[in-house]
C-alpha cells in the first residue's frame, strides 16, 4: 500500500514527466529548428532571464498564497503557452511566450521542491529515518520519472521528423565545420535544413496535448498538503516587502553564496548539451532527425542514475557522488575538444549524452537535496535562489552561444566546473565540521565559557 506522501511524490513526478516531455523536446530542437538569426537560442535566453526575474519575488508569494499544488498547476499553464508559440515560430510569438514561461518557471520548480521537502519531513518519523535520507530518496524517485521525459519527448520528435523524405544531404565539406576547433557559423549549413512544416505542426500539437494532460493530472490527483499553512498565511498576511525580499534575505547566509557557482554550473552544463552538442555535433554530422535519439540516451541514463544515486547517497553521502559527476563531465569536455564527429562513428554520438546524463543525475538530485537539507526553514526562498542562479547559468550560456567559438565555450564550461567543485567541497567540509561540533556539545554539556573554549579548541585540533 502506497502511503499518502509517496502518492504525492508519484503524482507530481508523473505531472512533470508529461509537461517536460513537451518542453524538453522543444528545447533540444530550438538551436536547430529555429536557427534563423539565432531565434531559437534567443528564446531560451529570454526564458531563463524571465525565470531569474520571477525568482526574485514570485515563488514565496505564490506558494504561501496558493499552496504548492495550485502554484504547480499555474506554472504548468505557462509552459503550455510556449508550446503554442512554436506552432508559428517568429519573434512576435516566441519571445512573449518565452517571457510567460519564465515567469511561471521559478514558482513551478520552487513549489515542486518545497512539496518534496515537506513530504520527506512528514514521512521521516514514520520510517524512523533521518529527514535528509527520506528527502534524498524522494528527489531520486522524482528525477527517475522526470528525467525519462527526455526519452519520450525526443522519441516523438525523431519518429515524426524521421518520416520526412527530404532529409539532409551531408557532404565531406559540411563535416569539416562540425565539432570544436573550427570557428564557423553552421546556421546556413545544409545539415540544419528544417523538416516539412506539416511535421512541425504535428509534433507541436502532440506537445501541447501532453502539456495540458500534465495540468489535469496534478489538479485532480495531487493533495494540497500545505493548504492549512497557505490559509493561515492569507489570514495573517506578512508585509509584502518581507515576502518579496525573502529570496534576497537568504543571501546573508554565506553557505548559499558559496554554492552559487555549483548552482550556475547546472545551467551551463544543461544548456551546453541541449544547445551546443545537439547543433555542432549531432545535427551537423548526422542531421536533425538524430537529435532526438541522442537526447534519448541522455534521458535514459539520467533517469536510471537519478533513482540509483538518490538511494546510494544514503550510504555514500553526497561528496563521492559530486566527485563522480565532476570527473565524468571533465573527461567528456576534454574529449569533445579533440573529437571530430563523423557519421562512421555513430555509437560515439550516443555515448557522450549517456555519460552527460549520468553526471547530470548527480547535479540535479544532490544539489536539490542539498538545498533542502541546508535551509529547512526557508524552503521557498532557498529553492527560489536555486532556480535564480541556475537560470543565470542558462542565460549566460545561451547568450554567448552565437558569439563565441565552440572550443572557448568548452573551456568556459571546464573553468566553471572546477570552481564549482572547490566551493562545494568547502561547504561540505564546513557542514561536517559543524555537525561534529554539535555532537560534541550534546555529549559533553558545557557549564562555563572556559570549558566551551577548551572544547572548541579540541574539536578544531581533531579536524
Amino acid at each position: 500500500m502506497i502511503d499518502r506522501n509517496m502518492k504525492n511524490v508519484l503524482v507530481v513526478s508523473i505531472g512533470f514527466l508529461s509537461l517536460f516531455t513537451a518542453y524538453g523536446g522543444l528545447q533540444s530542437l530550438q538551436s536547430s529548428l529555429n536557427a534563423e538569426d539565432g531565434m531559437g537560442v534567443t528564446s531560451l535566453s529570454v526564458i531563463y532571464a524571465s525565470i531569474i526575474l520571477s525568482s526574485m519575488f514570485l515563488p514565496p508569494i505564490l506558494i504561501k498564497n496558493l499552496g504548492c499544488k495550485w502554484t504547480i498547476v499555474a506554472g504548468m499553464g505557462c509552459y503550455v503557452t510556449y508550446s503554442i508559440g512554436n506552432l508559428y515560430p517568429g519573434w512576435y510569438t516566441l519571445i512573449p511566450t518565452s517571457v510567460i514561461l519564465g515567469m511561471g518557471g521559478s514558482p513551478l520548480w520552487s513549489a515542486k521542491c518545497t512539496l518534496l521537502t515537506i513530504s520527506g519531513n512528514l514521512q521521516a518519523p514514520n520510517e524512523n529515518k533521518a529527514a535528509a535520507d527520506v528527502i534524498n530518496k524522494y528527489f531520486g524517485i522524482f528525477f527517475l520519472i522526470f528525467q525519462s521525459s527526455a526519452v519520450w519527448g525526443n522519441l516523438m520528435s525523431s519518429l515524426i521528423f524521421g518520416s520526412d523524405t527530404n532529409g539532409a544531404n551531408i557532404t565531406m565539406e559540411d563535416l569539416q565545420y562540425c565539432g570544436a576547433g573550427v570557428c564557423a557559423d553552421i546556421n546556413s549549413n545544409s545539415t540544419t535544413k528544417k523538416p516539412a512544416q506539416q511535421l512541425v505542426w504535428t509534433l507541436v500539437g502532440c506537445y501541447i496535448g501532453v502539456g495540458v494532460l500534465a495540468m489535469i493530472i496534478v489538479a485532480v490527483f495531487l493533495d494540497n498538503i500545505d493548504r492549512d499553512q497557505a490559509r493561515e498565511f492569507r489570514e495573517k498576511r506578512e508585509p509584502f516587502w518581507s515576502t518579496f525580499l525573502a529570496t534576497f534575505t537568504l543571501l546573508k547566509d554565506k553557505r548559499l553564496v558559496i554554492l552559487i557557482p555549483l548552482t550556475m554550473y547546472s545551467g551551463f552544463e544543461q544548456s551546453f548539451l541541449s544547445g551546443e552538442y545537439t547543433k555542432n555535433y549531432v545535427t551537423c554530422a548526422l542531421g536533425i532527425h538524430f537529435v532526438g535519439y541522442a537526447m534519448i540516451c541522455f534521458g535514459a541514463a539520467n533517469s536510471l542514475c537519478s533513482f540509483m544515486f538518490g538511494r546510494l547517497a544514503e550510504y555514500t553521502g553526497r561528496a563521492p557522488l559530486f566527485c563522480l559527476a565532476a570527473v565524468t563531465n571533465f573527461s567528456c569536455i576534454l574529449a569533445l575538444l579533440f573529437w571530430k564527429p563523423h557519421p562512421d562513428q555513430l555509437p560515439v554520438f550516443f555515448v557522450f549524452p549517456a555519460l552527460w546524463g549520468l553526471a547530470d543525475a548527480v547535479w540535479q538530485t544532490q544539489t536539490n537535496s542539498l538545498y533542502g537539507v541546508l535551509f529547512p526553514r526557508q524552503k521557498e526562498a532557498a529553492f527560489a535562489n536555486y532556480r535564480m542562479w541556475e537560470s543565470l547559468g542558462f542565460v549566460i550560456a545561451f547568450a554567448y552561444s552565437t558569439f563565441i567559438c565552440l572550443d572557448i565555450k568548452l573551456y568556459i564550461l571546464l573553468g566553471v566546473l572546477i570552481l564549482s567543485m572547490v566551493t562545494y567541497l568547502w561547504v561540505e567540509y564546513q557542514e561536517r565540521h559543524r555537525a561534529d561540533l554539535k555532537v560534541l556539545l550534546q555529549n559533553h554539556p558545557i557549564k562555563t565559557l572556559h570549558q566551551l573554549h577548551d572544547s572548541i579548541s579540541c574539536a578544531l585540533q581533531k579536524n
